[in-house]
């Protein structure tokens, strides 16, 4: 058994998303941390929002159910994502971890820093996403695009090309 290869059943995956935006900081961050703002870059696209819960504080919880539109890979599903906000720099950072469910199946933990860099242009934003995708997870590779949908609405939200 010694030269047996392990297969694990969890896969690791890490991705990096960056935007630039003309917006200071302060726009930025706000984005990042005022719940109706938040429930506007989260909840829009492919989805139909069941509920939000949002506290804004080291510890606080963030709760995001929605139901998957007709036309999307799992139409009807329910997904959960609850977590809490484990690091929060104004104007600088933001750290959470979170668990993914459907209906009652946990297929993903993660955790997600957001670290803002101003510049003379305005801000950049860097998303990491650091995930443990479990059996009938939806993957790194879908969540990178989930990511970067969030991130275009997020763009959208503050007007930015």
């Amino acid at each position: 058994m010694a030269n047996a290869k392990m297969e694990p059943k969890v896969v690791h995956a890490t991705c990096v998303v960056e935007r630039s935006f003309t917006k200071p900081a302060e726009a930025v961050f706000a984005a990042l941390s005022e719940p109706a703002k938040i429930q506007q870059w989260m909840s829009g696209g492919h989805s139909e929002l069941i509920d939000f819960q949002c506290e804004f504080e080291e510890g606080g919880q963030q709760v995001l159910k929605y139901r998957m539109l007709p036309g999307t890979p799992i139409a009807g599903a329910v997904i959960t994502n609850a977590g809490r906000y484990q690091q929060i720099v104004p104007l600088e950072r933001i750290v959470t971890v979170s668990t993914m469910k459907m209906g009652e199946h946990l297929f993903s933990a993660s955790q997600v820093t957001f670290e803002l860099l101003p510049s003379q242009q305005g801000t950049g934003l860097i998303i990491t996403h650091q995930g443990a995708f479990f059996e009938g997870s939806d993957g790194p590779e879908r969540r990178e695009e989930g990511w970067n949908t969030l991130a275009d609405n997020l763009a959208a939200l503050l007007q930015e090309p």
